[in-house]
């Protein structure tokens, strides 16, 4: 009789899953799917959270994921533990933003569904950098027995040294990541809270930060608040929950922003490959450039 492989993998939570074989059907929240699908796995299904739409997915999310192929369970506490499973999963990747929660899910949800398929949990949140994230995802990959092309690890340093020599020097231009929040306010992003921004920042991107106050991630301000800054390049929340852009045509300050500064779509739940993060990075170097003309 032929000996089986057993899998195992320990998550953020020091939590260690096992299994007797390597899981192959994969049950993921919608940023880790996106994540290992630039990895070669390909989620049977995904999931949201309280933000997003309860029968659509948040296209800023996805990144490339097939959506044609993978199916969608629906969001946030609406979920219960006979639709998680609908599907037979063998393995349920999510992430959590600290203390081992697992984000999306109602606590209870989430207790009773690790009584049924094993449960790994990658820490999404401000106390990892985006390499070491991106490494843990890489990781999980690789026990399931896939990995991202060395090529996209290649195009993610060629950016990186692209943005860090358009910044080196002489003043780069101001850069203020946001998120819209009606016709009245926007949230200002404190890029230390980001991982991706923190990113920027090592490049020696020139992001600005906004006063201290209430409000660990974001500062909300007025929108004349936010044009006062004098951004030349903004990057703007594209996620579904916050107010798209389009929405803000007849908002005087916004179209003072806009018209004055190079726009970037900013999904601040990241895929974290390399792959996506070099599309990013290759947007704001785009933006950068043609800021600085």
């Amino acid at each position: 009789m032929r000996e089986q492989t057993v899998w195992q993998f320990s998550d953020d939570r020091g939590q260690l899953s096992t299994a007797e074989r390597r899981p192959a059907r994969v049950l993921a929240y919608v940023q880790a799917g996106a994540t290992l699908w630039d990895h070669g796995i390909r989620p049977g299904a995904i999931f949201g959270s309280d933000h997003d739409d309860r029968t659509v997915p948040d296209a800023a999310k996805t990144g490339s994921l097939p959506l044609a192929e993978v199916g969608y369970l629906g969001a946030g506490s609406t979920l219960d533990v006979d639709t998680l499973l609908s599907g037979e999963p063998d393995l349920v990747v999510a992430v959590s933003y600290g203390g081992g929660h697992v984000y999306g899910l109602a606590a209870e949800t989430a207790k009773h569904l690790e009584e049924h398929v094993p449960v790994v949990v990658i820490d999404v949140g401000q106390a990892r950098t985006l390499a070491e994230i991106g490494d843990r995802f890489a990781l999980l990959a690789r026990s399931l027995g896939a990995e991202e092309p060395e090529a996209a690890n290649q195009d993610l340093d060629a950016v990186r040294h692209r943005l860090s020599t358009l910044v080196a020097g002489a003043d780069g231009p101001r850069v203020v990541a946001l998120s819209p929040a009606g016709q009245e306010q926007t949230h200002l992003a404190r890029p230390r809270m980001w991982p991706e921004l923190r990113v920027l920042a090592e490049l020696g991107v020139d992001l600005v930060e906004p006063a201290e106050g209430p409000g660990a991630n974001w500062s909300t301000v007025g929108w004349a608040e936010a044009a006062a800054l004098r951004p030349a390049v903004v990057l703007a929340d594209i996620r579904a929950n916050a107010t798209p852009l389009e929405e803000l045509r007849t908002n005087a300050d916004w179209a003072a922003i806009e018209g004055a500064a190079r726009v970037v779509p900013w999904n601040p739940e990241p895929v974290c490959s390399a792959r996506a993060h070099a599309t990013f990075l290759d947007l704001v170097a785009d933006a950068v450039e043609a800021a600085g003309r």
